[in-house]
């Protein structure tokens, strides 16, 4: 059995958020949803994923779960926010404490913040399965971007996070902390050793040379035509050429804020005795 499908694209952050859903139950999971962010002004707001929640009630289904394929550095997590309003579960791949590991002493959280990713209703390891309705999603530990990148498999579809973008626009950065493009090109073998008709969907677009934006592709169609890792690209060609590009890459200008929500599993910083709530933004870091 195959899911239902649908996407939507948040232009401020170029993510994509995905409703997938079993069409025989009405079971639902929604994975990578956006929380909106104004930088300048310091605030946030739930209209994306508002619409979201409109599209859940709308079409009848009940979301079991409220899934990210990795902790997202380009924008801040709604799945906090999506917990409350629609009573699911969160989840992501058990290594999250990695992260969390390394950003809690980035942030001076020091001990009272647990790096074992506990704020998180599930934590999925490799290969593991678990139900949305009669559909079986397959969690696979695709590291490489960040160490605890993860993608779902679901029926003929794969949401793949940043391991991979559309093939004209390639891969992943991988000069986060702990990232690494080894891990990221063995990653990605293992996505492509997939069925060639697999659909696999992206976390991010872009519109290379101005095309319409768009998220959905196949195995077969990045085997032949990805600009970084199509068939024939060696190990050692991929490391030096994302190594080299990832030199002259900016940090993504959400990094510093979205992190440190995203690690709390969406959650914002507690309240201080004033009764408001701050985000650090550690300094001379990257």
């Amino acid at each position: 059995m195959n899911p239902d499908i649908k996407a939507f694209f948040d232009r401020a952050t170029s993510t994509v958020t995905y409703v997938v859903s079993d069409p025989a139950t009405g079971a639902a999971a929604v994975i990578d949803p956006v929380l909106d962010y104004d930088a300048a002004a310091g605030r946030t707001a739930t209209a994306s994923a508002d619409a979201v929640v409109d599209h859940v009630r709308q079409a009848g289904l009940t979301v079991r779960w409220v899934l990210d394929t990795h902790v997202h550095a380009d924008h801040l997590s709604a799945m906090d926010h999506l917990k409350g309003v629609l009573g699911a579960a969160t989840g992501i791949g058990d290594q999250v404490g990695r992260v969390q590991e390394t950003f809690r002493a980035v942030y001076g959280l020091g001990d009272a913040f647990a790096a074992d990713g506990r704020q998180f209703d599930r934590l999925f390891g490799d290969g593991e399965t678990f139900a949305i309705g009669n559909l079986t999603a397959t969690v696979l530990h695709v590291p490489g971007h960040t160490p605890a990148c993860s993608a779902y498999l679901i029926g003929d579809a794969c949401f793949v996070g940043d391991t991979l973008f559309m093939p004209d626009y390639g891969s992943a950065r991988c000069d986060f902390p702990n990232g690494d493009a080894r891990a990221l090109y063995r990653s990605v073998r293992r996505l492509l050793d997939l069925p060639g008709e697999t659909r696999l969907f992206m976390c991010h677009d872009y519109g290379a040379e101005g095309r319409d934006i768009a998220w959905e592709t196949t195995v077969a169609a990045q085997r032949a035509g990805n600009i970084h890792l199509h068939d024939g690209v060696t190990e050692d060609d991929f490391v030096a050429m994302r190594t080299a590009r990832d030199r002259e890459l900016n940090m993504p200008a959400l990094i510093l804020p979205a992190v440190q929500v995203n690690i709390r599993a969406g959650r914002l910083p507690d309240a201080e005795a004033g009764g408001g709530r701050f985000l650090k933004i550690p300094l001379n870091v990257f």
